[in-house]
């Protein structure tokens, strides 16, 4: 239990040190501008919903694998960092646009609603990212968990539209769009019958 529990402390402690950097920057910057911490922020955030989401398909992949199934058992923790990567990056949002009359302005433009929505579908998955949770809503929380896609999905194009990195931003998703295809190809394969044999 305590070598668990010290694992647990060692992954918050690395999930947490690219936000310790970048808050350590803030802090100390002569003159702070909040716009420079946007696309670190949510960079971050989208990281680690696809690391997140890759768990599943990697599991199937390579179901033996000791770092797998490690991460397995942290997949909530990838989560909840993911989302709090998502609220710095909020936050930042909000200092940089500096007043709600500015935020509400332009809350309808393809590049930020798809941030508000990605957020909003982060916000439930986050708030019942916990045992007590996971007991009340039994079957449930699985299909809540489901979120998380169209949350990547609206990463992936809030990306593109805010930053203007198409490249960098299909390179990220690249991986977990390839594991995705790999899996429905599988779930095809197993649910296709077998070819009989007729006779002549």
């Amino acid at each position: 239990m305590t070598s668990r529990r010290s694992t647990q402390y060692l992954l918050w402690a690395l999930l947490a040190a690219p936000a310790a950097l970048l808050l350590h920057g803030w802090a100390t910057a002569a003159e702070p501008w909040p716009g420079d911490f946007l696309r670190p922020t949510g960079e971050w955030s989208a990281r680690l919903i696809i690391l997140a989401l890759m768990v599943t398909p990697l599991s199937r992949l390579l179901p033996s694998r000791a770092w797998v199934k490690w991460l397995l058992r942290h997949r909530r923790a990838l989560g909840v960092a993911a989302f709090a990567y998502a609220l710095l990056h909020l936050l930042f949002y909000m200092l940089d646009m500096e007043s709600v009359r500015n935020m509400v302005a332009e809350a309808g433009a393809p590049g930020i609603w798809t941030g508000w929505a990605a957020w909003l579908c982060l916000l439930p998955l986050a708030l019942t990212s916990n045992d007590a949770a996971m007991r009340a809503l039994k079957a449930g929380w699985k299909r809540l968990q489901r979120l998380a896609y169209p949350a990547a999905f609206l990463s992936l194009a809030h990306w593109i539209l805010v930053h203007d990195g198409l490249a960098a931003a299909l390179i990220s998703f690249a991986p977990l769009a390839a594991l995705q295809l790999y899996r429905i190809i599988r779930f095809a394969t197993e649910r296709s019958p077998a070819p009989t044999l007729t006779r002549r």
